[in-house]
């Protein structure tokens, strides 16, 4: 989606609209960097006291992460989710990986119920991205895979109400899994996933129920950190 010159109005409707639309539609992925303050006045030929002010106010709502020295990042798909963010950024894990475990177990037995052929395929896909981004040794890449297959499982469950609330707590997610990913990838922190896309694809929901929190509870085993 490329960026489209706008009027120049005092943090306009319009700018705010477009970063968000950016990162609503996956342009600026959650995690990354948006471009620069120079950049965005360029592109979007405002002001740069516009662009700043609509940056600030997405901060302000949550989906973005303003780092002094280092750029602005995009946080949360939408001002729920970062609210979810703040609200539970300091939540025992315990409690977090019970969450996951609630939703994704639901998930994953909703999913291989109710799974499709393209659901399948972009399952698959999914899982060897994740397979990849652990062989890349990148553990952000890691974790952004290994949330777009817990993603797409939840997708697979053909839940809207499910996949919005499993959505808004993206980040919280994500959070929970660096904390068990840790700061580098070493071989006896792998968890493997294909027992769940192998119950999804077969239809047991309760293998795939299970599988799911195997996963989960296998990741919290190895955290250490506290």
């Amino acid at each position: 989606m490329a960026l489209s010159t706008t009027r120049r109005t005092p943090l306009s409707d319009q700018v705010i609209a477009q970063l968000r639309a950016q990162i609503t539609s996956g342009e600026w992925p959650v995690g990354s960097r948006i471009p620069t303050e120079a950049e965005l006045v360029e592109q979007l030929g405002v002001a740069r006291n516009t662009v700043r002010e609509a940056v600030r106010a997405l901060a302000h709502n949550g989906l973005l992460d303003i780092r002094q020295g280092s750029g602005t990042y995009v946080q949360a798909t939408s001002e729920l989710a970062g609210v979810m963010h703040r609200r539970f950024a300091d939540a025992a894990q315990e409690q977090v990986a019970e969450l996951r475990a609630s939703l994704e177990m639901s998930a994953a037995g909703l999913a291989a119920a109710r799974r499709t052929a393209a659901d399948l395929e972009l399952l698959s896909a999914a899982l060897d991205r994740r397979d990849r981004a652990w062989r890349s040794g990148d553990p952000e890449a890691f974790v952004q895979a290994d949330a777009a297959f817990h993603q797409a499982v939840v997708a697979a469950a053909h839940n809207d109400v499910i996949a919005a609330v499993y959505a808004d707590l993206g980040e919280v997610m994500r959070a929970h899994l660096r904390r068990d990913v840790g700061p580098e990838l070493v071989p006896e922190r792998y968890v493997p996933h294909d027992g769940i896309l192998d119950a999804v694809r077969a239809g047991d929901a309760v293998r795939a129920s299970a599988e799911a929190g195997r996963a989960i509870g296998a990741c919290g085993a190895l955290d250490t950190t506290g």
